[in-house]
Parts: C-alpha cells; structure tokens; sequence
C-alpha cells in the first residue's frame, strides 16, 4: 500500500477491538484479524463513545417529562434525520427504525400492493419475505447486461408493484447499477427497493440522485452492531398498510371497538423502541458521512486488489464471481481452495492464525448453486482492515495449501472444530466456564 493510501487509512474512524489479541491452538495469543465485517462490524469507536454519553439518560421515548425521557425522545427521533442526511432520501420518504434489514423487508413487504420481482441471487432476507404477495423470481444470467434485459422483460411481460434487488451481493461484493434498475422499474410502473445491507458500509448512497424509491439496511453491518436497522422509503405505501405490530405508539387514538393508527413512521413502531441501538445507528451514519469517501474507497479497493492477487498467486485458490462486467464490487473476497472443505479452512485460520473469516453459503443458497458450489470461504474487508492483515491471510492460505494445518481437525455438531480444543471459553476445554474472557 502506498504511503498516501496509509496516511488516508490512519485518519479514518477506528473500531472497536482494533487491539483485540485471542489466543491460538498451539499457545499464546496473537493480534486478532477480523475479515468477517460483511457478517457484522465491529463499532466505531465514535459510535460505543456515543453510547457511553447517553446511557445515563437512557429513558422511555415519547411518553415522560422527564429530562432523562425528554433528551431520550429528542435523540430517538434526531436519528431519523442523520439517516435522511446520510441517504440524501427525498421529502416524501420517511425513515422507519427496524431490528435490522430481515425485519425491514418483512415489513415492506406486508405493505407492497402487488406483485414484487426479484433475482435468483439474492440473500434470503430479500428472497423470502415476497412469496406472502407474490413473487415472481428472476433467473440472472452471466452478465449484467443480459440480467437486466430480463427484468426488463419480466416488468414488461405482467405488471409488478416492486423490483427488489440487492444493493451489492454478499457473497461477492458484486454491485448493480442501481440508478439503471430505479429507471428501468419506474418506466415499466414498479419502484424499486434495494436491500442495502453490504452495499451501505462501502458506498455513499444517494436516493435523490438514484431514484431508489425503498433502502433497507442493518446497524450491525454498518458499525453501530447494538440491534438497530432502518428502513426509508416513500410515505404512501407505509401509510396505507396495516401496522406491522399492533401496540402502543402506533396509534392516535383507541377505543374498545375503533383504533385510530398513525401514520408512518410511528405506524410501523409500536412498543418501546431500542433507543439505544437507533442513536449508534445515527451516530455511525454521521461518523460515516464525515469522512473522505474517496480516501475510504481508496483504502478498500487497493487492500481488495492487494488480497485477490495474493489469493490468485497461490495454487488451487479459485474466486466465485456472478457476472464479468459487474460495473463496481465492494470489499468482499469469496474464495474456494481445492481439496479443503470451507469450513476446515475457516477452523485452521481462526485457530492456528487468529484470523476470522466466515465459511458456508452465506444465507444465499440459490446463488452458491447457481455458482456450482456447496459452499466457500468469504474474506470481507472493513475500516479497520490493514495491509498487514491482508498478508496475513495470504500467507496463512499459502501455507495451507503447502504444508497443510498443523492441528487435527475434525466436525462435531455440523461445525469444523480443533482437536483437541485448548482454546479458553470454547468448548472441550476442561474448567473453562462459557465466554470466559
């Protein structure tokens, strides 16, 4: 990495953990290198900071006097406008706090007056909900360009309310042009909502400039893990359907025969929200939006290109990929190594190397079949990822295929585990109590 790209990486925000040590197999401890951020991110220290600073005000929103409810309520529903900041979201959309992208869509998708178009490749989150409407799955084909000529075949042949896509895959980072697809939707009547899980921790995304008319996205993935997710889209939808749960704070008014329910967002938040995880949200989109997006993209893009030519340069190591002339890729790696199961690879590096990666099929069952694979590894690069890390990997994944591990390993419960497990707080270790730290 170069020496500009190493200044740009030191002024961006830190996280926590960054000094984190776990110990290995064989004895001691070794700094831990943390490649699973596409499973969930660690926090920001700006976002645990703003935790610490109103958790003594921690209070029930908008029912008390009280100065701790009052400052509680005041944080609650200023987090919605550091998310419309965030995504430059348009005056009609309105941001609905969630428990994380799954429930999002969940939602979304009791409110959808029709038919909701899909992809074959996407994360069971944005693949199962629609089947309540109707959905109507697309096959992708090998490039993007194919792939969008039949979901523009598919919008034109019947009539859709939705498009629903992923903002970027999490198995490959892939990234569709999503201001193509908005367009391509609104001419054929359907709006487009895009599952902005993996693609919001990477890239800016702007709503306005887009034409996304629905985004749904996770705290956990985006630095602020505290249980909190979002989603934003245009009012009337939201306000026409039923109250995703039916409670106190969805309403205006109740009797025993009549309910008067309010419009979104309250409609859609009954029952006492997770304050706390609403204000990490809004303190990481406000981190987020603060630093230099090209010096982020920058950072990514060369420890990405740094960790596929390592990977490339090492024998029997093949990359999973959906389309050649996928315009843009966010900072994920999936990978298979011959004659090694994903999941003995993942025990090997986190045991004998200190190095988390995640192994399996990644909630995107359809997309590893349609790949030709029952499962792989995923290398996924965050903020806190460096240059040292990534040789880390490469050189442990190198030595892997040359001298093989240097443990036993073996499957037990459906998980590749060390043999025997000398790890403390894990399981098979004799007097260690769980999580003892």
């Amino acid at each position: 990495m170069t020496a500009v790209l190493e200044q740009a990486r030191t002024a961006l925000a830190r996280v926590s953990g960054c000094d984190l040590r776990v110990p290995l197999v064989q004895g001691g401890t070794r700094a831990y290198a943390n490649f699973d951020y596409a499973a969930s991110a660690p926090a920001l220290e700006r976002v645990t900071d703003r935790i610490a600073e109103l958790l003594p005000y921690y209070a029930s929103v908008h029912r008390g006097a009280g100065y701790a409810s009052r400052i509680s309520t005041d944080c609650y529903e200023a987090a919605r406008g550091s998310v419309s900041r965030f995504l430059n979201s348009a005056d009609d959309q309105v941001v609905v706090f969630t428990r994380n992208t799954t429930d999002a869509l969940n939602l979304l998708a009791a409110c959808v007056p029709g038919d909701t178009v899909v992809l074959d490749i996407e994360h069971h989150a944005n693949l199962l909900p629609w089947t309540r409407r109707g959905r109507r799955v697309v096959p992708a084909a090998d490039t993007v360009e194919e792939t969008i000529r039949r979901v523009v075949a598919e919008l034109c042949a019947k009539p859709a309310a939705l498009l629903a896509v992923t903002g970027a895959s999490n198995v490959t980072g892939e990234v569709l042009p999503l201001d193509r697809l908005a367009a391509v939707a609104h001419q054929c009547g359907a709006r487009l909502l895009v599952d902005a899980a993996q693609l919001a921790p990477h890239r800016r995304i702007d709503l306005c400039a887009t034409g996304i008319d629905y985004l749904a996205f996770s705290g956990h993935k985006l630095y602020a893990p505290f249980g909190a997710g979002v989603l934003v889209g245009r009012r009337d939808w939201l306000d026409a359907a039923p109250p995703y749960l039916a409670g106190g704070g969805a309403v205006t008014e109740v009797g025993v025969d009549e309910v008067g329910w309010a419009p979104a967002p309250q409609r859609h938040e009954a029952g006492s929200p997770n304050v706390l995880g609403v204000a990490a949200l809004a303190a990481a989109c406000d981190a987020l939006a603060a630093l230099d997006e090209r010096a982020v993209l920058e950072h990514e893009r060369a420890l990405t290109e740094r960790l596929r030519a390592g990977l490339k340069a090492v024998a029997g190591v093949r990359f999973l990929r959906i389309w050649p002339d996928s315009p843009d890729s966010v900072g994920i790696v999936a990978f298979t190594v011959d004659g090694f199961e994903p999941g003995r690879v993942a025990a090997y590096l986190s045991a004998e190397h200190a190095i988390g990666v995640r192994d399996g099929r990644f909630c995107a069952h359809p997309l590893l079949a349609r790949l030709g694979v029952d499962g792989a590894l995923r290398a996924s690069i965050g903020l806190g990822t460096g240059a040292a890390e990534v040789d880390r990997l490469v050189e442990a994944i190198a030595a892997l295929v040359e001298r093989g591990p240097a443990w036993n390993y073996a499957r037990t419960a459906g998980q590749w585990n060390p043999v025997p497990e000398t790890r403390p707080g894990l399981g098979g270790v004799a007097g260690a109590a769980p999580c003892s730290f």
